[in-house]
């Protein structure tokens, strides 16, 4: 399902996420992995941000920084947003993969400007959403089919790692709700769980939560193909 405009969209933690009307892309679409055990359908947010990573790389030529889990960066702001959620149906259980792209700097308020931006901001263009669409259709049909097929966890883990900034050696602060620490990135576990190493040395796996880099400067901006 594809919206120009939502009144109620959401994000992560039930956070409202702004979706005025035409200025981006919202997209949700369901899935169904019967060739993924459940312990590994966290998976399936680190494939939709490879998915919408290699769709801006295709239709308007941008290279951009995944954030963990699926947080798509621009220039060390968040242009796009990726929302996972497990639901029962009467055909078995399915994941609804809800992505919210910026398209221009309309789709965010001012006082966002300094941790969110836009395709246009970035680009210098306002991309053809047809296309983008189209694109990202493809390239979720692609990720996914890859992330079922046998070495396909691994695949996704490694592919992942590759374009993101955040995978290994990134200084972080980390808070789960619960309590908040900070240490340096090592890695993925199996099921996309994020591994830190704290200050004092202790290796901690994170399954949910939100990590802000403490070295901005070191987060990738937007490179252009010539």
């Amino acid at each position: 399902m594809i919206a120009r405009e939502q009144t109620m969209g959401r994000g992560r933690d039930g956070r409202s996420w702004i979706s005025p009307r035409g200025a981006g892309l919202y997209f949700s679409i369901i899935l169904r992995p019967d060739k993924l055990e459940l312990s590994s359908w966290p998976l399936l947010t680190l494939m939709a941000a490879l998915a919408v990573r290699d769709a801006l790389e295709e239709t308007v030529g941008l290279e951009t920084d995944i954030k963990w889990p699926n947080d798509i960066m621009g220039d060390g702001r968040k242009l796009c947003g990726i929302l996972a959620e497990t639901i029962e149906t009467d055909t078995g259980r399915a994941a609804i993969l809800g992505i919210g792209i910026n398209l221009d700097e309309h789709a965010f308020p001012l006082d966002l400007e300094g941790i969110a931006t836009s395709v246009t901001e970035l680009t210098g263009e306002k991309p053809n959403r047809q296309r983008l669409v189209q694109a990202l259709v493809s390239a979720i049909e692609g990720r996914y089919k890859t992330l079922q097929a046998v070495s396909g966890k691994e695949e996704t883990i490694d592919a992942w790692t590759r374009h993101s900034s955040y995978a290994d050696g990134r200084h972080v602060r980390v808070a789960t709700g619960a309590e908040v620490f900070e240490g340096v990135t090592r890695g993925l576990e199996p099921d996309g769980a994020l591994r830190v190493e704290t200050v004092i040395g202790e290796l901690r796996t994170v399954h949910a939560g939100d990590v802000s880099s403490l070295r901005e400067s070191n987060v990738q901006g937007p490179k252009f193909k010539v």
